[in-house]
């Protein structure tokens, strides 16, 4: 049998059928589609896709166990090293990490690296899967977990693994971060991926406490001085929402993404007045910004009501960073993508309602800092956009609450300054990775930096231990 170039097909709702439901957008591979698509692993003897995984998973051996048909083995394997593998075989831009390196890709496409991860996940849950608890010895050592962010837990995860009680506070009223806040549930479902994986962590024996703000509710000093934790691991990402200090920012109508994503998927305004949380959305919604944050965003709107949804992007197609099967199932919904368009204001009617967002078009000049082409405003090109609603996910930065730690030094732009091997800060016995030391990045980045940090509070914590 001749090996397809092609990965197998994902099943997917109908684009008509999904724009109006909140449900999962794919479906998942059955055994039969994941069992074919790790046949066309060649298993590479030096393993390409693992340089482009950043929490190294040993991905030809679990491949290799899907090919044999051995489920439990393929999910024991990934489960080594990653505590959220439904989370990261749904949300993980694979294309740009341990697929690119696939050598498949070089005529075709590559493996469905996370396809296969995501059903192997999947199965494990379906099946139940039984979590052994960790036993902690009578002294064991205790480390201070802030945020709940995939950074937070897979530091917990990795953390807990190796014997230390820890400890996760939480900000919000429920654990997850990002992935319960931020990202939709028609592309990562909470009750049945987030919360599960969540509760793996709790049955291990990972405490995690919710409605603690960080330099409010307590300090990191505090938590060392006075509470008995001899590491902290701060996680607490980037969810302070950026704006483009335009005209009209101000107007009734106009959200940051995150305060729009907030109230759809943690406040569950979807269901209102099921839910407590209402929010209003117009018939036809801008969303500025042309990132993944943005996707969700239109794509949000257009479920919960809008006629009309616009993507207003400064550069063109090929400078989108959302991922291209973002993109792809934003297109099929029918999404409308306004490229090479700025806006300049946010206009309003007499009752400071929004009506209208002035634009300008762009074209695209010399490259600039970040490699891109820089978006040149074209002469005499203004023109109004009728829209109802404005959704602004232009990026967002750090907390700026964390600012009052004595001794944490931090960047102009508020990022916590870590060192990007260990996530060791300024600070002794405090670490710091994912979003609020490197910015708004990815879902596997972030875990990444929580694996690094996990191993470093560990050797740190051992020489404490030979030292006393």
């Amino acid at each position: 049998m001749s090996l397809s170039l092609n990965k197998h097909k994902m099943p997917e709702q109908d684009p008509k059928v999904r724009a109006k439901n909140f449900e999962e957008v794919t479906l998942g591979y059955s055994h039969e589609d994941a069992v074919n698509e790790a046949k066309r692993c060649l298993n590479c003897k030096h393993a390409p896709c693992r340089q482009g995984c950043p929490v190294q998973v040993d991905i030809p051996a679990f491949i290799k166990h899907l090919k044999d048909g051995d489920v439990d083995s393929a999910i024991s394997t990934i489960k080594n090293v990653n505590s959220l593998p439904a989370v990261c075989g749904r949300v993980c831009p694979q294309e740009e990490q341990c697929e690119k390196h696939c050598v498949l890709a070089k005529k075709g496409e590559s493996v469905g690296i996370g396809r296969l991860e995501r059903y192997a996940a999947d199965y494990a849950r379906s099946k139940g899967e039984e979590i052994t608890p960790i036993e902690f010895a009578p002294d064991v050592q205790k480390v201070a977990v802030i945020g709940s962010g995939p950074a937070g837990l897979t530091a917990a995860g990795d953390l807990a693994k190796l014997g230390y009680k820890v400890t996760v506070f939480e900000a919000l009223h429920a654990p997850g971060g990002v992935l319960i806040y931020g990202i939709p549930e028609f592309r990562l479902p909470k009750e049945a991926v987030v919360k599960a994986e969540i509760d793996n962590l709790r049955k291990m024996g990972v405490e995690i406490v919710v409605n603690a703000v960080a330099g409010k509710t307590f300090t990191i000093d505090e938590l060392m001085e006075e509470e008995g934790y001899e590491a902290v691991f701060i996680a607490t990402g980037a969810g302070l929402p950026y704006f483009m200090g335009i005209p009209g920012e101000n107007l009734n109508g106009v959200y940051a993404a995150n305060e729009f994503l907030t109230r759809c998927n943690l406040m569950k305004a979807y269901k209102f007045p099921n839910s407590g949380t209402p929010i209003h959305v117009g018939k036809k919604v801008a969303v500025v910004g042309g990132g993944n944050v943005a996707m969700d965003a239109a794509r949000t709107a257009l479920r919960l009501g809008a006629d009309n949804v616009y993507i207003v992007y400064r550069r063109s197609e090929a400078e989108l960073p959302a991922r291209l099967e973002e993109i792809h199932h934003a297109k099929e919904e029918g999404i409308e993508f306004q490229l090479l368009t700025n806006p300049i204001a946010v206009l309003g009617d007499e009752q400071g309602w929004v009506r209208a967002i002035q634009c300008v078009k762009m074209e695209l000049g010399e490259p600039d800092a970040s490699g891109r082409r820089r978006p040149v405003e074209l002469a005499d090109s203004e023109f109004e956009l009728e829209v109802d609603s404005v959704v602004i996910a232009i990026g967002q930065g750090p907390n700026p609450l964390l600012s009052t730690t004595k001794g944490l030094d931090m960047n102009k732009r508020g990022n916590i300054i870590a060192d990007p091997e260990t996530g060791a800060t300024s600070k002794p016995g405090v670490f710091a990775g994912g979003d609020i030391v490197t910015g708004a990045a990815t879902v596997i980045l972030a875990m990444g930096a929580g694996k690094k940090a996990a191993a470093a509070i560990d050797k740190y914590l051992a020489e404490k231990r030979a030292n006393k």
